[in-house]
């Protein structure tokens, strides 16, 4: 008896440890279930923009600069404040050009007396001079030209001897020889009357070009403002030495300005003309400017580490706040969507061009497990993706966490409040 009770223990003992042995495989074998937050996607407005950095420019600016080398007499206007057209600037040292200038006109009056003598056919007395010679020397030729002819009538009549005729011959012969040289002299005389004349109207030419040219640096001592609008940069001040060219000062009407935006070259696809502008200054945390975009880029540039497209925005400025060269914060809004639906921008998940979502899914034991499936998205904002097919609203979606999702995973929802959302929605 007591070995039958025995034998009945030993079974019963070896049964338990069976079964013990069953469950702790069956523990050890069971699929872990990870712990997610999920979120039903929802009806939303969305803003899709585009925030950078921008700089600050005149649209249409006045630059004044230098026209000669010289000192700044006098400062009288003031940087930063509004100006007036006519309105004086500063003053320049033109002395050097005032002496200049009298030292041109002196020297025109002698070249303009000495084209006026070179077109009347030279200096009156040098003319007359040569003239006289030549007409002397024309004379003398033609009495001894007459006395040959009267000394061979002579001759024949035994009036006169051969001698005289040898001797009358030899005076003509030089008097010929002298017309020829005086002509030739008189030729020399006027060929250089007109060189003179086409070198001296050249001369007067470029005298009169040097005389309108230091006219303008006198003038130019006074420096007034081209326009009404605001002297921005005056970056010189009196007794300075500045060199032709220097910059003197720049002004504009600011009551509208130009922002120089720098676009990341991933958001150049999304910028189109006439889009609403909002412009923010850390100097001025609590205002606000607007404007709208006007130039969309044509060419990527380096930009310090970035590769950006340069848009220029237009922005109102009727408070003269915003000052040329300062930088500022750009947000564009590109384009907006009413009542889409929408899910957290950390739902989503990306691979090449397409892109995915975890949905949570339900067996017929009511076990939760993840369905990876492809979505087509819309426009975004900071938060939210629009999505435009592969997702209905009743249909509830994983949010990332500690544990890495895959098709198929099991898991068990813990937290689909709203604080848990949008404290996730930037995780990726």
């Amino acid at each position: 008896m007591d070995q039958r009770k025995l034998r009945n223990r030993i079974l019963l003992f070896l049964v338990l440890a069976g079964i013990v042995a069953y469950a702790l495989v069956r523990l050890s074998a069971r699929e872990p279930v990870a712990k997610i937050a999920a979120v039903m996607p929802a009806r939303d407005n969305l803003v899709s923009s585009i925030s950078s950095n921008g700089k600050v420019e005149p649209i249409s600016p006045f630059v004044i600069r230098a026209p000669l080398d010289t000192f700044v007499e006098k400062v009288t206007g003031v940087e930063g404040q509004p100006v007036k057209k006519g309105q004086l600037l500063l003053e320049l040292n033109v002395r050097d050009a005032r002496a200049q200038l009298d030292d041109a006109e002196a020297r025109l009056l002698r070249a303009q007396d000495e084209l006026r003598a070179a077109r009347g056919g030279g200096k009156a007395d040098e003319a007359a001079r040569i003239d006289g010679d030549l007409a002397k020397a024309q004379g003398d030729r033609d009495r001894l030209a007459r006395n040959r002819d009267a000394l061979q009538r002579l001759i024949a009549k035994q009036a006169a001897t051969r001698d005289e005729l040898t001797a009358n011959d030899l005076a003509l012969s030089n008097a010929q020889a002298e017309v020829k040289r005086l002509s030739a002299a008189k030729q020399e005389f006027e060929r250089g009357v007109k060189l003179d004349a086409g070198r001296t109207a050249l001369q007067v030419q470029q005298i009169q070009s040097e005389i309108a040219s230091l006219r303008a640096k006198v003038a130019s001592a006074r420096i007034t403002a081209p326009t009404d609008g605001t002297l921005y940069s005056l970056p010189v001040k009196t007794g300075d030495y500045v060199k032709t060219g220097d910059l003197l000062a720049e002004m504009a009407d600011l009551h509208r300005v130009r922002v120089r935006a720098f676009i990341d070259e991933p958001e150049l696809g999304a910028l189109a003309p006439n889009e609403p502008v909002r412009i923010t200054w850390d100097a001025l945390p609590n205002r606000t400017w607007t404007g709208q975009t006007e130039v969309i880029p044509k060419q990527v540039v380096a930009h310090s580490t970035r590769s950006v497209g340069e848009l220029l925005c237009s922005v109102d400025n009727q408070k003269l706040e915003l000052l040329p060269n300062i930088n500022v914060d750009v947000k564009i809004h590109s384009n907006e969507r009413t009542n889409v639906l929408t899910v957290p921008r950390a739902a989503v998940d990306a691979e090449n061009d397409h892109r995915y979502v975890f949905v949570v899914t339900k067996n017929a034991l009511g076990k939760s497990r993840l369905s990876r499936r492809e979505v087509q998205l819309g426009i975004a904002d900071s938060t939210n993706f629009e999505v435009l097919s592969g997702l209905q609203e009743n249909e509830m979606v994983a949010l990332p966490g500690d544990a890495v999702m895959h098709d198929g995973m099991a898991v068990k929802i813990v937290n689909t409040d709203a604080a848990y959302v949008r404290g996730h929605s930037d995780a990726r």
